[in-house]
């Protein structure tokens, strides 16, 4: 396959094009998040603890899905690539589990089984294992087509833009349409994403040119692991508390702004309330965080480093979490708060993977990048088992008050991490100045 010229010359169109199979994982992962807990909650009555279980499954898949395959993808070439397969294969299923989700029931009869809960975590296993078969390939293959530095930051910051544009109409189409509508257009459209765009990407079968690793003073072929882990443990605290918040929003709606009492027997309607609220204040969030990433953060990222942005960024969000628990009782207020969380959440879905990518040998990108997303699945296990603590909590303000306790220890972490491009840049001043 001959590279196209879009690609030669690094257009706008081909971040877009690149942007697309990330986008199309983001989605399966918004509808996950808009539809999930919502419809285990209303359609077959799982509460907070049942809930966390199915959660479960999702980072259970990863930790194992994302470092073996990404540790595979570095080194087979096969379709006319090495991360191509894993995406079309993984947006496959991600596909046909987005189609089972609301069918629970209908796929535990044919079986004959009669726990839902069993039937639920499959079908949450399955999906979260397609997403994690195919999220890390569609980050590491932008790492893989874009050299280092601004171009790759660049290059990240469209994924964000573009799958955030798509995680903002998933949200919108929960609210307004319907979350079993989502579900069916979102099973096309992560299809269609995962397929298409791959055979407009040239994958490079060698990973380091020979001329990159000379410029870089060989340091394409070294990895900090100091600062990969310092990444990793920051990147960690974010993650506990923006996933305590994907999962049990809901019940926080449900109680402290409708006024439903969790063993409460609601309506279809009150349901769909409550599913209207939480689809419109992730499509805010998400709003905020496809804008940034490309028209803020990229250009505040040149002028004071990605490190400095990214810990602005991750302490705004703490603080937002705070003006939740202490003002966001209406739904007024919650839309209004989801904006200044908005602002981290664009960070956090699009700075670290650039941060990251600096600090690691290239030729085991994917390994890294598998190995950098266990900084993701295992606070997402930690999130998934407090269902049981936050179902007993009185109020649940504690969501927001363990969001945003973890979200300012992350701030204070990432003060730790030092910007390897930053550093670069300055060394080769001092080595020219020489």
């Amino acid at each position: 396959m001959a590279m196209l010229s879009f690609q030669k010359k690094l257009t706008k169109p081909f971040f877009i094009v690149l942007s697309l199979p990330a986008t199309a994982m983001g989605f399966a992962l918004s509808v996950q998040i808009a539809a999930l807990s919502w419809i285990l909650n209303t359609k077959f009555g799982f509460n907070l603890e049942e809930i966390g279980y199915v959660w479960i499954a999702g980072p259970a898949a990863g930790i194992l899905g994302q470092v073996i395959v990404g540790l595979i993808s570095d080194k087979v070439w096969f379709w006319g690539g090495r991360r191509r397969p894993f995406i079309l294969v993984g947006g496959t299923i991600a596909a046909l589990m987005l189609l089972a989700l609301p069918n629970i029931d209908i796929i535990g009869k044919a079986l004959g089984i009669e726990e839902m809960i069993g039937v639920a975590i499959a079908v949450a296993l399955s999906l979260d294992l397609a997403i994690n078969i195919s999220f890390n390939p569609t980050r590491s293959v932008i790492a893989d087509v874009t050299p280092r530095g601004d171009v790759r930051t660049k290059g990240y910051t469209w994924m964000q833009t573009i799958s955030g544009f798509f995680g903002v109409v998933a949200y919108l189409i929960g609210a307004f349409v319907s979350n079993y509508i989502l579900i069916y257009l979102g099973a096309g459209l992560v299809f269609l994403f995962s397929i298409i765009p791959t055979f407009f990407i040239e994958e490079p079968q060698k990973l380091i040119p020979e001329d990159e690793v000379i410029e870089t003073n060989n340091t394409g072929k070294k990895t900090n692991s100091l600062a990969f882990l310092k990444i990793c443990i920051a990147h960690a605290f974010t993650w506990v508390g923006v996933q305590t918040m994907f999962i049990y929003t809901f019940s926080y709606i449900k109680e402290n702004i409708m006024g439903f009492a969790t063993l409460d027997q609601l309506t279809d309607a009150q349901n769909n309330e409550i599913g209207f609220i939480t689809g419109v204040s992730f499509a805010v969030l998400n709003t905020v965080g496809f804008l940034l990433p490309s028209l803020v953060l990229e250009p505040l990222s040149k002028r004071i480093g990605r490190v400095k942005t990214h810990m602005l960024c991750i302490a705004i969000m703490a603080m937002g979490y705070f003006l939740i628990v202490m003002f966001g009782h209406t739904q007024a207020a919650l839309f209004g708060f989801m904006v200044v969380l908005g602002i981290g959440w664009a960070a956090v879905v699009s700075l670290p993977f650039a941060i990251m990518s600096e600090t690691v040998d290239q030729n085991k990108m994917g390994l890294y990048m598998g190995l950098f997303n266990l900084s993701v699945v295992l606070p997402q296990l930690v999130a998934s088992y407090l269902g049981g603590f936050i179902d007993q909590s009185e109020n649940k303000n504690v969501i927001f008050i363990i969001s945003a306790i973890c979200l300012g220890i992350s701030a204070a972490l990432w003060l730790l991490v030092k910007d390897q491009t930053t550093e670069a840049s300055l060394q080769n001043e001092v080595e020219t100045a020489h």
